[in-house]
């Protein structure tokens, strides 16, 4: 079939990162096209029917860190998106029948049940955070300095930025944010608090997503990932999008259409077009070849370069690093219909009350996620899982009556630690996907003893399903670790930070790229800028 240039720039990949870098993109004049290998656009981030009569937010599942300039320049809500707070952040119910919150105004009871010495640190806790994630809050949104095999001005310029931003750290924030970036989670609250359940409900963000142990080095950095955002303007909330999280993503399609974006679903591109060095567009699967002057790719760059690129078109010390890039996710996901709501030994009643809004925390400890991840890296016990899981509730239609039937719901279920692969030998996750699902409602029904029997259907994602279904590899839903080595000007390689990709005309625009994970947009709305400032064109986000 004839190659056709009839657009300025080539999108791969419809999730909420390609939208954004489209509708900005068209936003300054380019013709710009998406190409979606789904029927639906959102990646991670869509709302689906699961069970008759039942809709969740499929993958990703709660609203904080979509940032605020994004929601504004592409007109969110007025494309009808609207986005409710939980009434309080966690809830715990513990294996000794006791339960534990945070958040909200009873937060100093709370947590002096447990110690009077951790609810006066805890104000302290959260003042040292919030200093260090002001100016972070900031360099999320600048592009790193591209560290390149020759001198450049550009670097010189980037370094001094975020020198700038630095500088305005006093010492002690400094030597707060060395350690946020070098030492584990469990490290650093440890050294900060002593009752447990606290620690656990604080430690629970180092955790999400990450295959690794509280107490694994770096891991501090990946809970201060998770407190860059806010709801509505409160910072570090979290809340929940009316209509689940493809309410975000097909506000988000609303706009790019309004811009003038082309969108094409089942568009599954098979192979990058390269020539003499340069990315000129991209084969489908459907026969047809399109050619662009740009291409940008949402894609996790594992994906995008062990299987659309042809081998021996990526330099030998590239191909060998993208292959070591580390995606692997420890994450078991679950959307669960319900015919009651859950029934807590420590919080009894199936009347909706305000722990069934909140995030619902199966762990009671950092000690228990550390032996959950020991569990699942092991497969000292079975193929590859935790014995006693980690499981994060989330009962959505306690907050959006649209998901459910009436008097009925709707439960994401966010399950920890099951190892990303699991050997041929034992089968596969394919062989093992229900007996993890059953371990996983039982765990919730250890605590709230009506669960199980309140299960009318489950969709049960294992982190091949999230590789096969979203492109997630390894079901990593950061698109790749958060560690030291893959973050900041080494996203997703040295030489790649900036958004450029490993061939002329080839942008990164998705989660592999600064500033990593999570329903940002930031990825997205940075790479259009240096596309824009590549192509002189604007106007350019800030």
């Amino acid at each position: 079939m004839p190659a056709t240039c009839n657009d300025d720039v080539l999108i791969l990949g419809g999730g909420h990162n390609g939208l954004v870098c489209a509708a900005y993109l068209a936003g300054a004049g380019l013709k710009v096209r998406v190409l979606e290998r789904r029927h639906i656009v959102g990646g991670a981030a869509v709302t689906e029917e699961f069970h008759p009569g039942f809709r969740n937010s499929v993958a990703s599942y709660t609203v904080s860190l979509l940032n605020p300039a994004v929601i504004r320049d592409l007109r969110l809500h007025a494309h009808g998106l609207r986005v409710v707070e939980r009434p309080y952040a966690n809830f715990l119910p513990l294996p000794d029948g006791r339960s534990f919150r945070l958040g909200g105004e009873h937060t100093h009871s709370e947590v002096a049940k447990w110690s009077a010495r951790d609810a006066q640190r805890l104000p302290e806790y959260y003042a040292m955070l919030d200093r260090i994630v002001v100016v972070l809050r900031e360099l999320m949104r600048r592009t790193p300095p591209n560290v390149s095999n020759r001198f450049v001005l550009a670097d010189w310029l980037n370094s001094i930025a975020v020198g700038r931003q630095l500088k305005a750290l006093d010492m002690r924030s400094r030597r707060d944010l060395l350690d946020l970036f070098t030492k584990s989670a469990g490290e650093l609250l440890d050294d900060w608090f002593e009752g447990e359940p606290l620690k656990a409900a604080l430690g629970w963000d180092s955790v999400v997503g990450n295959f690794a142990s509280p107490y694994t080095p770096g891991s501090a950095y990946v809970l201060l990932h998770h407190v860059f955002g806010e709801v509505n303007g409160k910072a570090g909330a979290w809340g929940h999008a009316i209509g689940g999280m493809g309410a975000i993503t097909q506000a988000m399609r609303k706009e790019c259409e309004a811009r003038g974006v082309a969108i094409e679903t089942g568009a599954e591109v098979v192979k990058l077009l390269v020539s003499d060095g340069k990315a000129v567009g991209v084969a489908l699967a459907d026969g047809r070849e399109l050619r662009a002057a740009t291409v940008a790719s949402n894609l996790n760059p594992k994906l995008l370069y062990t299987q659309l690129v042809e081998p021996g078109q990526l330099d030998d010390d590239t191909a060998q690093r993208i292959r070591r890039y580390r995606c692997g996710s420890g994450t078991f996901r679950m959307n669960v219909a319900l015919s009651e709501l859950p029934d807590f030994t420590a919080m009894p009643g199936t009347r909706l009350q305000p722990h069934h809004q909140s995030g619902i925390l199966i762990g009671p400890s950092l000690r228990y996620f550390e032996q959950a991840y020991f569990d699942a890296k092991s497969r000292a016990h079975n193929p590859g899982w935790a014995r006693q899981p980690i499981v994060e509730v989330v009962i959505s239609s306690t907050l959006d009556d649209t998901l459910a039937p009436p008097g009925q719901h709707v439960a994401s279920l966010f399950c920890q630690h099951v190892n990303p692969t699991l050997a041929d030998e034992d089968g596969g996750w394919d062989a093992h996907r229900d007996t993890v699902a059953k371990l996983m409602i039982d765990t919730v029904n250890a605590y709230a003893p009506n669960f199980a029997r309140s299960v009318l259907g489950y969709e049960a994602l294992s982190p091949l399903d999230l590789e096969r279904r979203i492109g997630l590899v390894g079901g990593d839903i950061f698109h790749g670790a958060l560690g030291l080595d893959q973050m900041f000007s080494a996203r997703p390689l040295l030489g790649q930070g900036a958004y450029r990709g490993a061939f002329r005309g080839l942008y990164l625009c998705g989660s592999g790229s600064h500033p990593g994970g999570g329903v940002t947009g930031l990825p997205g709305r940075n790479a259009a800028r240096e596309i824009l400032r590549d192509l002189r064109r604007g106007p350019r986000p800030d």
